[in-house]
């Protein structure tokens, strides 16, 4: 059992407590400082930015302002604006957020961009290749979230065990192929309610032969050894609640996924960031927290009709920036539960995760567009499958592929991939090939570059 993880980021400092301030020094700096405009219009400038505690001192702060006192205004500002959710009855089950313009503005950038019916505005194509972008985005995912936890494998070696179906041959590789077939069960989650027996499905699939006990796979960890660490100092920078706790934790996770309520609306987006920290905060595994926290985050964005979401990875922009992913939650735990840190650094991670995703289909249609001319004018009559493989072959012309990873790629039938590789062999373009004694697999063709060379010309 992992008894504790060490972090190669700093445990933050915690801030100054409000509840300790003298109640009579309150009113008495705030009747002065508040009614300030240059003072009040830099507590609003730091809270447009929305800083922690130990950041506030690389600001521009004039030297007569005392930083606690500065940091009791930011607080008051703060907690005027902020929507309280709680989980439990308990006080460290009490959350608060605070939704800020520029997340605002994403929101409905998001609303425009990953919600809605797929139409002839979609960034995304509606052929084969959707369904292709489909697969090939939950491998990414896949990829991402796992080496995000430490699986010890590079992103190239992940796809090919993927894409050509083969065994994993380490655990790291298994982590992957769970990560994989979880992202597969979740997609097909969208318009189920959760319960704590999906939860506990869900964690079983990603932990298949991955713990050094097995009985711990899709079950609630029975212990409290669990501590986030600082690796450098061994100080400790958050102990997840009591394990008792758990199974009722669990229980009020799934009503709060589940409910809807017009008086206390939360945005989905807002809605699934808060799930995915909640996840991490209870910590309800000895292991495959964190991958499990971000496939709920999916199940509930499909579920609210973001479906764009099935074509973008957010492990793998997290992954870009892990230090910042720690802090988001190290940061809400540490300042009163205020998980404003955690969503605006999720929302970032979204925008991002979008921006690629926008980058990689105008890059594939100049791509499509430029062969399917080169083709065309011979002739040629390929359907959309064939084209990504010569687009493939064009990209990387040492590799082979197999019907079965044809198959993997856009999710058909055995006798469409090969019917579709064997075309490609008689209009010259691929030839077969054996692996080992009887393994079938197709590479480019000798003709390959003449015919793309005459119609380039």
């Amino acid at each position: 059992m992992k008894s504790s993880i060490s972090l190669s980021v700093k445990i933050p400092d915690k801030p100054p407590n409000p509840k300790k301030y003298d109640s009579v020094k309150k009113k008495e700096h705030f009747s002065k400082y508040l009614l300030n405009k240059e003072f009040y219009n830099l507590v609003q400038k730091i809270n447009d930015k929305y800083l922690y505690w130990d950041e506030i001192k690389y600001q521009d702060i004039p030297k007569d302002i005392d930083l606690e006192i500065f940091w009791f205004a930011i607080k008051f500002i703060r907690k005027l604006k902020s929507k309280k959710i709680q989980i439990n009855k308990q006080e460290k089950f009490e959350f608060g957020y605070t939704i800020l313009d520029r997340i605002q503005k994403k929101l409905h950038e998001f609303d425009l961009n990953l919600a809605g019916p797929l139409n002839d505005k979609s960034i995304l194509p509606k052929d084969e290749r959707e369904k292709s972008l489909k697969i090939n985005s939950s491998m990414e995912e896949a990829i991402a979230s796992s080496i995000l936890e430490g699986a010890l494998t590079t992103r190239k070696d992940a796809k090919e065990m993927l894409r050509k179906g083969k065994d994993p041959k380490t655990i790291h590789e298994q982590m992957v192929l769970n990560n994989y077939e979880t992202m597969k069960y979740v997609l097909n989650l969208k318009d189920t309610t959760l319960t704590p027996d999906i939860i506990l499905t869900m964690h079983k699939k990603m932990t298949n032969g991955t713990l050094d006990n097995q009985k711990y796979e899709g079950r609630f960890r029975d212990s409290n050894e669990f501590k986030l660490m600082d690796g450098m100092t061994g100080e400790i920078g958050y102990t997840p609640p009591d394990f008792k706790l758990i199974p009722d934790l669990i229980n009020e996770y799934c009503k709060f996924a589940n409910h809807e309520s017009d008086e206390n609306f939360i945005h989905p987006i807002i809605k699934a960031c808060i799930l995915h920290f909640f996840m991490g905060y209870i910590h309800p595994f000895i292991d495959g927290n964190g991958r499990t926290a971000r496939s709920l985050f999916y199940w509930y964005v499909l579920s609210k009709g973001y479906w764009l979401f099935q074509y973008i990875s957010i492990s793998r922009k997290i992954k870009d920036s892990p230090a910042q992913y720690a802090r988001a939650y190290l940061h809400t735990e540490k300042d009163e539960n205020d998980l404003t840190y955690f969503i605006n650094y999720h929302i970032k991670i979204i925008d991002e995760a979008l921006c690629d995703l926008q980058s990689y289909m105008e890059k594939q249609s100049t791509e499509k567009e430029q062969i399917m001319r080169l083709i065309q004018l011979k002739g040629y009559e390929l359907n959309t499958r064939q084209m990504e493989v010569i687009k493939r072959f064009n990209r990387h012309p040492n590799e082979s592929i197999t019907i079965n990873e044809i198959q993997t790629m856009f999710d058909v039938v055995y006798e469409t991939a090969r019917s579709d590789l064997i075309d490609l062999v008689e209009k010259g373009f691929l030839e077969k090939g054996i692996i080992g004694k009887k393994k079938l697999v197709f590479v480019k063709s000798d003709k390959f570059d003449k015919i793309m060379k005459e119609k380039s010309n």
